[in-house]
């Protein structure tokens, strides 16, 4: 990532700087709006065009038609069964439509997105000029208001819209409060040259940075999905809750938006996405797809594994919809086996019966 991969402590492997060598303090310095961390793992793309907004809105799972410059929002987009193939975080400037997405889907959203245009008056394209900086906080908080990209007069700072539910959209997480009110996280685009001017910054001591690492962790803790983690060949967004911001029910029809509705309100999704409290005694985080085992039987795989400054090792996991709630579960991290106590992220009845009662969140922290 530029210049943060020559500040010193910084630990880099693959597209972004996981840390700078103390992934806790990080956090702690990330979660208090002190921090801003560069996601060299994320991609921006464009779209451009009088058409842009009504043809993402019959592409994909967001009602974007009426998008206002300056608002934040997310789709997704399904494969004709409702399986989640694309994700990506959208803000309009009024003139062009952005992009935030996963690193590793941008080749392939940007050639699906290229392959739809039919005559519509649409330019898909990617941008490498631009990168993106995230933060924990209100308006751009330790991001220099004046390193944020301003192309059509529209500051580009995307304001993650989790757990609050959008306009069209259902939650079915039944904790309050969220663990997510408690994360404000932003993603600003930037120039590319303007990370070598906030390494400056981190280097002369004007403000701290933070890994991926750090990052990743507060995301779990907020049970916040994402296409890198939770999205395998199988997933639908009522298992990772991600009706809540991603999908407008009533927008009318894209792909996948039959089986979306089938299962909203005949059916239920056949996973379900849950934390896991994990046993921290032998100091080992599980990988992604660790099976997560009930008794002798596998009822599932962990997605996602972070240690995080409060909650200590945590992760989240997609099980069975029939495993039950108060399943003494245990993650099988190849030489060793992590107890692991659940918590409910979606319940067992989400679907057909999606009203459940709002619960008190049971939190670990002290």
């Amino acid at each position: 990532m530029s210049g943060f991969s020559s500040l010193p402590g910084a630990v880099t492997e693959g597209r972004g700087v996981q840390h700078f060598g103390s992934p806790i303090g990080e956090q702690r310095a990330l979660a208090s709006g002190r921090a801003v961390a560069p996601l060299g793992d994320r991609r921006v793309l464009a779209v451009s065009g009088p058409d842009r907004l009504t043809w993402l809105d019959s592409i994909t799972s967001q009602a974007t038609a009426a998008l206002a410059p300056g608002q934040s929002s997310e789709l997704l987009i399904l494969d004709p069964q409702g399986r989640v193939e694309h994700a990506a975080s959208v803000l309009d400037d009024g003139t062009t439509a952005w992009l935030i997405v996963d690193a590793g889907d941008a080749d392939a959203l940007l050639a699906w997105l290229l392959r739809m245009r039919f005559r519509l008056a649409v330019e898909p394209r990617d941008v490498a000029e631009y990168a993106v900086v995230g933060a924990a906080a209100e308006g751009t908080g330790p991001i220099p208001v004046e390193l944020v990209a301003v192309p059509n007069g529209t500051p580009l700072v995307w304001r993650d819209p989790w757990p609050e539910v959008s306009p069209g959209g259902w939650a079915y997480a039944a904790a309050d409060p969220h663990p997510g009110a408690e994360r404000r996280w932003i993603e600003a685009i930037v120039p590319v040259e303007a990370l070598d001017a906030l390494a400056e910054q981190v280097a002369a001591g004007g403000l701290a940075a933070a890994g991926l690492v750090a990052a990743d962790a507060l995301r779990v803790a907020a049970w916040r999905p994402r296409w890198a983690a939770e999205v395998d060949e199988r997933t639908i967004p009522h298992e990772v809750d991600w009706l809540r911001t991603a999908v407008h029910l009533t927008k009318g029809c894209y792909r996948g938006q039959e089986t979306v509705a089938k299962v909203h309100n005949l059916g239920h999704p056949p996973r379900r996405l849950v934390l896991l409290h994990l046993d921290g005694s032998d100091s080992v985080l599980p990988a992604r797809g660790a099976p997560v085992l009930d008794g002798d039987a596998v009822v599932g795989a962990v997605t996602s594994a972070a240690l995080h400054h409060e909650e200590g090792p945590i992760a989240l996991a997609l099980v069975k919809r029939s495993t039950r709630a108060d399943a003494d579960l245990v993650v099988d991290a190849g030489e060793v086996r992590i107890a692991a106590a659940q918590e409910v992220i979606v319940p067992a009845d989400a679907g057909a019966t999606a009203s459940v009662p709002r619960l008190p969140r049971l939190s670990r922290r002290t």
